[in-house]
């Protein structure tokens, strides 16, 4: 279980807040977020205990989470980085092809970064990692300099642990009109 103290996400990992602020939108009836499990084959389970020692991936997932929010279908990943720098490997051609098609069909694609070494959130909206990704794509800087990042879309972890993404989910319609 994730250690909640104030220093936001050390001692856990993103996804445990976020699978948190996912339950806690649900009871509130706010939104419907759901993990996305990533399709394994097992290929050797240890019979004491019963874990999974040795797996493969079925086929390539597409994003981690997935739902809706007041009627809004979302999508987003969530992604940590240890560095001021974030490599644009850490996100794959297939999702982001993925978040493409669910913008075209009226969804809200982003991706969550948790910078480590800083203890900093971000908020980045499809378009802005489109844009990135296309810079890489015709020969350009193949990663995102923390510089380069809005500070606007910045977040603050709420009581030391709860991820406010659906604010700004908010924000970023708002952008959008």
């Amino acid at each position: 279980m994730a250690t909640w103290n104030s220093r936001g996400l050390r001692g856990s990992t993103l996804e445990e807040f976020i699978n948190h602020t996912n339950d806690r939108y649900s009871e509130l009836g706010l939104a419907l977020i759901q993990k996305i499990p990533t399709p394994i084959t097992p290929v050797k389970i240890d019979q004491a205990s019963r874990h999974i020692t040795l797996a493969y991936f079925d086929k390539v997932s597409t994003v981690d989470y997935i739902g809706a929010v007041q009627g809004i279908p979302v999508c987003f990943d969530a992604k940590e980085c240890r560095v001021d720098t974030f490599p644009l490997q850490n996100v794959h051609e297939h999702q982001v092809a993925f978040m493409e098609k669910f913008e075209r069909q009226g969804g809200i694609s982003f991706l969550l970064i948790y910078y480590s070494t800083r203890d900093e959130l971000y908020y980045m909206r499809f378009e802005q990692l489109k844009k990135f990704w296309d810079r890489a794509a015709y020969g350009g800087r193949k990663s995102i300099r923390f510089e380069e990042l809005h500070p606007a879309w910045f977040m603050k972890l709420s009581n030391g642990y709860f991820v406010p993404y659906l604010d700004f989910i908010q924000k970023d319609l708002e952008c959008r009109d």
